[in-house]
This record gives C-alpha cells, structure tokens and sequence, in this order.
C-alpha cells in the first residue's frame, strides 16, 4: 500500500526526507513550510509544495488533511502543533525532536490516539535507541549500556574543531538542558558537559560527555534493570572545554539566543562530515562477564544527483526506517511507539534503514570481548 506523506518543515533535513521518499514506489510526498522562499528554493527536487503556516492551528490542519503520515522536520517548539494537527487530521505523527517537554506534549496526544504516534525517530534519539536496546537485549543481565554519537566534521580547522551541521537550537539544547541517565540503578537528571572521556576508533581520538536528549525513552524503559545507561555526545578533543568557557564562564547558558547568534556567525556549515555511532554494553551472559560494542559509521555521499551530509542522510534514514515499519505493520498502529520497540535487524533491512549499511567495509560492527 503506497503512503501519502507530508513532511513539515523545508529545511537541510526536510529536503533529505522529501528526497527519499520521492525515489520510493511505496511514497508519495508533499513538503511544506511557511516560507515560500524556502519552498521555491528547493523546486530542483522535484517534489509537490504547500505552503503551511505551523504557527496558525486552522492553517495546519486544513494542510494536513488527506495525508497517510506526517513527519515533522520543523523545530522543536513548532512539535506540539503539529503533532495535534496531525492527530486531528487522522495521520500517524514522526518528528525528530530531542526536546524531552516537546516528546511529553506528543505522548499525551497519543494517549487516545487511532494512529501512532511516534517522537524522536532521527539518529539521536532515534537510531541510536535502536540500535542500544538491541545490545541490551544480548545480556541475560544487563550492566551497562553507553550510547555515544557524534555529526563531525572530517576536516576540522577551528579551535572547537566544529561545523554546524544540523539545527543550532538542537545543538544549544543538547548542550544547555539536563540530561536523562540511569545511575546506580536509579533514574536520574545529570548535568550536561559532564561524565567526560576519551574513546579513539581507526585511528581518531575523541571526547565524549553528556548531552541532552539523545536517549530518548530508553531509561524509562531500563530503569530497574541496568546500572548505569547514558547517552554522550562524540567531539574532537579540546571542544568541551571550550563550551564549559562560553556557557559558564561567559555565562552564554543564559543567553542562548546570543550563543546561537555566535555559532552561527562563526562556525560555517559543511557537507563534509562524518557521524559515528559508538554504543557499548557490559553484562553478564551465561554467567561470565562480557562486554559488546556496536560502531557505525556514515559518510557524506551522492543521492540523486547531488551531495548529501552524513548528518541528512543518517537523521532521514533514521526516522523514514520506522514510517516503513509501521506502513508495513510491523510496528503497532495506534499510540505512542518508543524507539526501542523497534527490532535492529527489521530496521537494517527497510530500504532506508539500509543507508546505514553503506559506505565503507566497517560501516557497521558488532565487536564482543
């Protein structure tokens, strides 16, 4: 059965998603946004416009009527809007939010829901909830679990060795807000830019440290039954000291719109990049202490004619592997789906779940010690 698909918000994420869906048999697409600029700038693709006002609700849901599914590419605080526009329209809902108070407004939508509801489906969170509920599930007991990723740039040149590669808010969120965990056993707030380390793949040393957002509903899930889950965002060394300095010392927490101002003044965005997923697990299996890793990694590269970053093509990947899993079936098809009731190996074999297998001979690992 082919889907009518909406994706709200025209944005380097929303031209990705559009992309993929239009080379699909089993998609039909519409993108929308408010800017008819921003519309107008992506007619090369090929694909149906509408213009749509998020901020009106009669404007939103007289645009989504008729659509199978919305996917939601607009940012955060646009989520709550949307996802009831959607609800009202009867479609099931996607988006790709790491704001926990955004997901909340989205699970209470989906209690009486007739469509699924289903936040958080980019990389992190998203693919990555998948891909460390699968490690999870390899333990008899669980304990431990520890998601890293990191959107990088593959040739750095700046003293926070960063491009800007998806949505400064995103970014200043996951910096700023406090960061979901499970510690000794308990579900627990902890502070982000903390929980630092060092971890080195093919070669390249990174830092690691806590960032908001990018566990999603994971330790709801594994509360009581790991000690210690955590999600950490993956940077090239010296770029946490440099944040802690802008947000503490200069005090730019408190003034985001200032901090946004910054970065996107200085940090240049890139196509170049790279985005590696380093999850690793620790438990015991048939009574003997073992330790898996999963490691993925995706590069910038040619769909449809034109370039696409690693950071477009593993968020759209992310959230478009699900909507074909609930097109399918194979996921419930009313209320709110968390990201971990989402089998990896179904996943990886979704026409677009597949984009995470591509690339070089070690795209994707699964190491045990």
């Amino acid at each position: 059965m082919q889907w009518n698909i909406c994706v709200v918000g025209a944005g380097k994420i929303g031209q990705m998603i559009a992309t993929l869906l239009k080379s699909s048999i089993n998609y039909s697409v519409t993108l929308a946004d408010h800017d008819l600029a921003a519309l107008a700038s992506v007619s090369s693709l090929g694909v149906p416009t509408r213009q749509i006002d998020a901020k009106d609700p009669l404007d939103l849901a007289k645009g989504l009527a008729g659509f199978d599914a919305v996917i939601s590419a607009a940012p955060y605080f646009l989520t709550p809007a949307i996802a009831a526009a959607a609800k009202e329209a009867g479609a099931h809902y996607f988006d790709l939010t790491e704001d926990v108070a955004a997901t909340e407004a989205v699970r209470k939508l989906a209690e009486d829901s007739a469509t699924v509801f289903m936040p958080q489906c980019g990389l992190a969170p998203g693919f990555v909830g998948i891909a460390g509920a699968a490690l999870a599930a390899e333990f008899d007991t669980l304990d431990s679990l520890h998601m890293r990723v990191g959107a990088l740039p593959k040739f750095p040149t700046n003293a926070l060795k960063y491009n800007l590669t998806w949505s400064t808010d995103g970014l200043i969120n996951e910096y700023c807000n406090p960061c979901d965990a499970i510690v000794n056993g308990a579900l627990v707030k902890t502070a982000p830019l903390e929980d630092y380390e060092r971890l080195g793949h093919d070669g390249v040393e990174y830092e690691c440290f806590n960032t908001s957002g990018g566990l999603g509903t994971l330790p709801e899930t594994l509360e009581g039954k790991a000690r210690a889950v955590s999600y950490r965002s993956i940077r090239y060394p010296g770029h946490c000291d440099i944040l802690k300095m802008l947000l503490h010392d200069l005090g730019l927490e408190r003034r985001r719109d200032l901090l946004k101002e910054i970065f996107e003044t200085a940090l240049p965005r890139t196509d170049q990049d790279v985005v590696l997923v380093y999850c690793t697990a620790k438990g015991l299996i048939n009574g003997q202490l073992r330790e898996k890793s999963l490691i993925n990694k995706s590069f910038s590269r040619r769909i449809g004619g034109q370039v696409w970053s690693a950071i477009q093509v593993t968020t759209a990947a992310g959230v478009l592997g699900v909507v074909d899993l609930v097109r399918r079936g194979t996921l419930p098809q009313s209320g709110f789906v968390r990201q971990e009731q989402v089998a990896l190996a179904d996943f990886l074999e979704t026409e677009f779940g597949q984009l995470y297998r591509a690339g070089d001979a070690d795209h994707m690992t699964m190491a045990a010690e």
